[in-house]
C-alpha cells in the first residue's frame, strides 16, 4: 500500500471513530427512552452532554446527559419500577389466596344451604305437618350458622336455643297435643317462653351448638389466616424504601442512562447487593411465612372427624329429628307441665285454623338450591389450595434473588454495569436479612422496617392459633387481622375482595351422634310452676353456693392438670389432634363457667338453667389423656 493509501485509511479511521464517539455521547437515545418510559418531560434533557457537577448520585468524570431534575425524576422512576416488580412477583400468590377465600366462603354457603335443606327434608319426611311452619326458624338458625362459620362473633348457643324455642310451640300443637286445633298467638308465645325451663328437647340445643362450634373454630382460624396472608402481601408490596435504598436503585438502574447506556443491565452480584439491601426487612418475613404455610397445612390435616365442618353440618338434621322425637316421647309430661304454666290451650276460630292449615301446605316449604359437585368439598378445596401454596414457601427468602435473576440483573462479565462503569463486579456479595447487610457495600441498612415488624408479629400470633398453641376467643381474630391497621400501607385494597392439605389423614366413616332420650321418669329436667313460671314472687331461685362451687371446681381442674395441658404442642399428628380436642373442650368449659358467673351477677334462676347440664355434659366428654 502506498503512502497515499495509508493516509486515506488513517483519515477514514479517524472519521469513523469521531462519528461513533459523537453518536455515543449524543443525548438523543437518552431523550427517547426518557419519553418512552414516561419518566418526565423531555424539555429538561440537554441536547448534548454536559458536565454533571450538580449531580448527587449519578456523578461521573465524563460528560453526562443528566441534570439534577432528571436525577430526581429517575429516582422516582426507580422506586416505581421496584414496587411494580414486587406486585407482579406476588400477583399469582395473592390471587391464589384471594381466590380460595372466595371459594371457601362459597363452599360454606352451599354447605349451609344443603344442611338447611336436609333438616327441612327430614322434618317433611318424618313429621309432615311440622315441616312447613318450621321452615322460617330453620332458615333463621342456619343463617346464623353460616355467619358464625365465616367469622361473625355471635353466640351460636343462643342461636340454637332460639331455634328450639321457636320450634317448641309447633311441636306442642302438632305432636304433643295433636287433637287440638292450632293455638292462639298468645298461648303459643307462652309455650315458647316455657321452652328453656321445660327442656322438651333434652340437651339437643346445647349439643348442636357445641358440635358446630367445635367444628367451626378451626375453619374460622383458617379463613382468618387467609385474610392475613393477603394483608401480608399488600403490606410487603408497598414497602417504604429507605433513602439509602432509593439512591442505590437510582445508581443501579438509571445512572447508566446519563452516560448514554440505556440498554445495559447491572452485574448480577451488584444487583444482588442492592436488592438484598433494599429488601432486607422482607427477608426477615421468610421464616415466619414458611411457618405460616406449614401451620396451615397441619391445621388442614386436623380438620376431620369431629372437626370436619362438612360432616358436622350435614349431621345436624339427624340431631334435630331425634330432638323432636324425644319431645314426642315425653308428650304426657310436657302436656301437663305446659298446662300448669300456660293454662288450658286456647283454640283459634275455625276460619283461622283453615287459613293457617292451608298456608302450611307442602308446596310452601322453601327449599334452597344447594346443588354442587361432589368433588367440590371443603376438604378437597383445602388440599388443592395447600398443594399450590407449598410452591410459595420460600417466596420472601428468595425475593431479591428472583427479581435480579428474572428482571433486573445481567450475567457477570464485561457487558454489565457495576455501579460506576461497564465492567465486571468484584465486590463481595452479602447474604439475605438485616444482619447480613452490615457488610453490604452498596446499601446501608440500619434497622428493620417497623411496619414489617408488625406484620411479623401478626404472623407469629396467627401461627400460634393455627398450631393450637393459643385458644381463640371472641374478637381476637379481628384484632389479628386489623391490628393497628391505620398504620399499614398494605391493608386490603378494593381489588382483593376483602370482605385448603397434603395427603391428609385417611377418611373415617361418618359418625352421627344420636340424641339419647332422657328418662321420662326423671323429673330433674321438668320443673313445676313454683320453680320459675308462676307470675308471683314465689319462684325458687338458685343460691350462689352451687355455681360458685362449680366455678372453683373448674378452675381447680384446669390449674391442677385434671384436664390435659392445652398450651403444649407436639409435632406428631395424633398428638395435635388430641390437643385440639382438649382445647375446644376447655374453650367450651370456660364459656359455660363465664355464663354461670353472669347469672350469679344478675341473680337469675340457676336451678332451672340448662347451663348446668351443659357444663356437666362438656366435662363428661373431655377426651382422656393418652400418655
Amino acid at each position: 500500500m502506498g503512502m497515499r493509501g495509508v493516509l486515506v485509511y488513517a483519515f477514514f479511521a479517524v472519521f469513523m471513530i469521531d462519528l461513533c464517539w459523537g453518536t455515543l455521547m449524543s443525548c438523543h437515545e437518552v431523550r427517547k427512552v426518557f419519553q418512552l418510559n414516561e419518566i418526565g418531560p423531555v424539555k429538561s434533557i440537554p441536547e448534548t452532554p454536559r458536565t454533571g457537577s450538580d449531580l448527587q448520585v449519578c456523578f461521573s468524570k465524563n460528560k453526562t446527559c443528566c441534570t439534577k431534575k432528571m436525577e430526581e425524576r429517575y429516582q422516582v422512576a426507580a422506586r416505581r419500577d421496584i414496587q411494580n416488580l414486587l406486585q407482579i412477583s406476588s400477583s399469582s400468590l395473592k390471587f391464589l389466596i384471594s381466590r380460595n377465600v372466595a371459594a371457601f366462603q362459597e363452599t360454606v354457603d352451599s354447605l349451609v344451604r344443603q344442611a338447611e335443606n336436609h333438616t327441612l327434608g327430614i322434618l317433611l319426611q318424618t313429621y309432615r305437618d311440622l315441616a312447613a311452619p318450621a321452615a322460617a326458624p330453620v332458615g333463621e338458625f342456619f343463617t346464623d350458622v353460616g355467619l358464625f362459620v365465616l367469622g361473625s362473633e355471635l353466640s351460636l348457643e343462643e342461636a340454637s336455643q332460639r331455634f328450639f324455642d321457636a320450634l317448641f310451640p309447633l311441636v306442642y300443637e302438632r305432636l304433643v297435643e295433636p287433637d287440638l286445633s292450632l293455638l292462639t298467638p298468645p298461648y303459643a308465645e307462652c309455650v315458647r317462653a316455657a321452652c328453656r325451663d321445660l327442656a322438651p328437647f333434652g340437651g339437643a340445643p346445647g349439643r348442636i351448638a357445641a358440635h358446630i362450634t367445635r367444628a367451626s373454630l378451626p375453619g374460622r382460624v383458617f379463613l382468618q389466616a387467609l385474610h392475613l396472608g393477603v394483608e401480608v402481601i399488600n403490606t410487603t408490596n408497598h414497602i417504604q424504601l429507605s433513602r439509602e435504598c432509593r439512591r442505590g436503585l437510582l445508581r443501579m438502574s438509571y445512572c447508566p442512562h446519563c452516560q448514554g447506556l440505556t440498554s445495559i443491565k447491572p452485574c448480577m452480584g451488584y444487583c444482588l447487593n442492592v436488592m438484598r439491601g433494599c429488601l432486607a426487612s422482607l427477608a426477615e418475613v421468610d421464616a415466619h411465612w414458611r411457618e405460616f404455610v406449614r401451620s396451615l397445612e397441619l391445621l388442614s390435616i386436623r380438620m376431620h372427624g369431629a372437626q370436619d365442618l362438612e360432616q358436622v353440618l350435614l349431621g345436624v338434621h339427624g340431631l334435630v329429628r331425634d330432638a323432636v322425637a324425644h319431645a314426642q316421647r315425653i308428650a304426657p309430661q310436657l302436656s301437663a307441665q305446659v298446662r300448669r304454666v300456660c293454662g288450658h290451650p286456647s283454640r283459634q276460630r275455625p276460619e283461622q285454623v283453615s287459613s293457617v292449615q292451608h298456608s302450611g301446605a307442602r308446596d310452601s316449604i322453601p327449599l334452597k338450591g344447594a346443588s354442587r359437585n361432589t368433588d367440590d368439598t371443603l376438604s378437597n378445596r383445602r388440599k388443592e389450595f395447600i398443594s399450590s401454596l407449598r410452591l410459595y414457601r420460600a417466596f420472601y427468602g428468595g425475593l431479591a434473588d428472583q427479581l435480579c435473576t428474572n428482571d433486573l440483573g445481567s450475567g457477570d462479565g464485561l457487558d454489565c454495569w457495576n455501579g460506576a462503569d461497564v465492567a465486571s463486579y468484584t465486590l463481595r456479595v452479602v447474604g439475605n436479612g438485616i444482619k447480613a447487610q452490615a457488610e453490604n457495600p452498596e446499601v446501608k441498612v440500619k434497622e428493620a422496617d417497623p411496619v414489617i415488624s408488625q406484620v411479623i408479629d401478626k404472623l407469629k400470633h396467627i401461627n400460634q392459633l393455627l398450631q393450637g398453641k393459643s385458644i381463640p376467643k371472641l374478637g381476637t381474630l379481628d384484632q389479628i387481622e386489623t391490628g393497628s391497621g391505620d398504620a399499614y400501607s398494605g391493608d386490603c385494597d378494593d381489588e382483593d375482595g376483602c370482605w385448603g392439605s397434603g395427603n391428609g389423614a385417611p377418611e373415617r366413616r361418618r359418625i352421627v351422634t344420636i340424641l339419647t332420650p332422657e328418662n321420662t321418669n326423671n323429673h330433674r329436667y321438668h320443673h313445676p310452676q313454683s320453680k320459675g313460671f308462676d307470675q308471683t314472687n314465689s319462684g325458687v331461685r338458685g343460691t350462689q353456693t352451687i355455681p360458685l362451687a362449680l366455678v372453683w371446681i373448674c378452675a381447680f381442674a384446669l390449674l391442677s392438670g385434671q384436664f390435659p395441658p392445652v398450651f403444649a404442642y407436639r409435632t406428631e399428628l395424633k398428638e395435635q389432634e388430641r390437643l385440639l380436642d382438649y382445647e375446644m373442650h376447655t374453650f367450651l368449659l370456660c364459656n359455660l363457667v363465664s355464663e354461670l358467673q353472669e347469672k350469679i351477677n344478675t341473680e337469675e334462676s340457676l336451678i332451672s338453667s340448662p347451663i348446668l347440664s351443659q357444663l356437666f355434659l362438656t366435662m363428661k366428654t373431655v377426651p382422656k389423656t393418652v400418655n
